[in-house]
């Protein structure tokens, strides 16, 4: 905090010393939350976070919404069009393409939220990291195993407040699976599907790189935007969005929803390394008769992967399956005829020995199944700390995390994990129909000594973790 923002606290008619020994003795009969403090909304601007913005096009000016409680600094994204909304909805912000340029150059930015196209997330985040700064990072975490390996010893390391894009975990849904497993409502827990609509963009065609180069729009730079993937020549078929298709550049379906669907999953059933992951995929063909290998250029169309984990934690193993590109796990017998499974976006279903939950994505409506279940359930005292849930909850968990509050629910120790094991699945599929045998502990494919090329990916000449 600036020298200037800590005078303007110390001239107000209640000092700083003042108001904490006041704080501390009303702690003694009641806990007041933070936001209460001076009224719903309020923060003294002596406590203000000054906030950046990297990638902030997309889904970043949602995060940037969010934080508007705090002053927004400064702004970075490759492409001017695409962001020039956001950038006159914060005319005080200082505006950068080059994310490296502006860490460098403004040293008033205590918390970075990145935004960016997945294959950037490591090296833009490990930046800021290194600089001690605070980091929201949208889902997933990463695009390879290492880099989330990596990003989560970091923030140990540099000992800032993180955060992952994945909203749910600050929700309440997730908090009731994960009690409602703890008390033993559907007994032990052997068997897990998990499923989402995705991809809802062109993907799994047999399509290789465009042959053709149209001219690059004047307003993106396309250097930066390739970023530490391999270069090739602009396209459109890569922007906006599109990307998620392409491996170079996205995580598919499982990358862009798992983080989602299956984190009450990593949490209620504590899972962190797999002993082994297999995936089947739709297959690419020429003509009627000639079926050819994947290109893999883009992500199948669909696939289903399956995961092992062991025994943990006084559970059982468990065997969870992942079904995207319209697949979907059988439905049970007891549920209700006419009854949806999940969502429109995906779902979980839990299959214990006593019983079954079903919920929606990101844990939305989770029920015992048959409905008759849910109703005769008596539900445990609820014991995992809650968040307060609307709509700018999950940002402002990591803005108080960033000024010194409890860490925030999706940080790197869980989100790091989580990420693992969706892009363990992502490795899966690029080596469809052989079970990997993973160490954990190493990051290594024990059993095919290529997949561990895309455990650590090599980047391009220029960029680095």
């Amino acid at each position: 905090m600036s020298s200037e923002k800590l005078s303007g606290f110390e001239n107000s008619c209640v000092s700083r010393r003042s108001f904490i020994k006041g704080a501390a003795a009303v702690s003694a009969f009641t806990i007041v939350p933070r936001h209460v403090l001076g009224g719903t909304g309020f923060t003294p601007p002596s406590d203000k976070l000054n906030v950046a913005g990297i990638g902030v096009g997309g889904m970043g000016r949602n995060n940037l919404r969010a934080c508007e409680t705090e002053n927004i600094v400064a702004l970075c994204d490759v492409d001017d069009e695409y962001s020039a909304d956001v950038y006159k909805k914060y005319p005080d912000a200082k505006v950068y393409n080059d994310f490296r340029v502006m860490l460098d150059k403004q040293k008033d930015i205590e918390a970075v939220i990145v935004a960016t196209p997945d294959h950037t997330h490591a090296v833009t985040a490990m930046a800021a990291i290194q600089l001690g700064k605070h980091v929201y990072v949208q889902k997933p975490l990463t695009h390879s195993v290492y880099e989330a390996r990596m990003l989560t010893e970091a923030a140990k390391k540099y000992k800032v407040a993180t955060q992952m894009g994945n909203q749910g975990h600050s929700g309440e849904g997730a908090r009731l699976i994960c009690e409602w497993i703890w008390d033993g409502a559907i007994g032990d827990v052997h068997e897990v599907h998990a499923w989402t609509n995705r991809p809802v963009w062109p993907q799994g065609v047999d399509v290789d790189r465009p042959p053709e180069q149209p001219p690059v729009p004047k307003t993106l730079n396309w250097d930066l935007w390739i970023g530490p993937a391999p270069m090739r020549p602009y396209h459109p078929i890569y922007l906006p969005a599109k990307w998620r298709a392409w491996w170079d550049f996205g995580t598919g379906a499982l990358g862009d929803m798992g983080c989602h669907i299956l984190d009450p999953v990593s949490w209620a059933l504590k899972l962190k390394y797999c002993e082994s992951v297999e995936a089947c995929t739709s297959a690419y063909w020429h003509g009627f008769f000639e079926k050819t290998e994947p290109l893999n250029e883009t992500y199948p169309r669909s696939t289903i992967v399956r995961f092992q984990y062991p025994a943990r934690e006084g559970m059982p193993p468990v065997k969870l399956t992942w079904w995207d590109g319209g697949l979907m796990p059988p439905r049970p017998d007891n549920l209700e005829e006419g009854r949806r499974m999940g969502d429109e976006d995906g779902g979980v279903l839990f299959v214990g020995d006593k019983g079954k939950i079903m919920c929606g994505c990101y844990g939305r409506n989770p029920r015992l199944v048959p409905e008759t279940a849910m109703k005769e359930y008596t539900r445990p005292e609820k014991t995992v700390p809650r968040i307060l849930d609307d709509m700018s909850g999950h940002e402002q968990d990591w803005v108080r995390a960033c000024k010194g509050g409890e860490p925030a629910s999706s940080n790197f120790d869980v989100a790091g994990p989580l990420t693992e094991l969706v892009v363990m699945g992502n490795l899966a599929i690029r080596y469809p129909n052989k079970k990997l045998l993973w160490d954990g502990e190493n990051m290594r494919v024990k059993n095919d000594e290529a997949a561990n090329e895309y455990v650590k990916r090599t980047y391009r000449e220029g960029w680095s973790l």
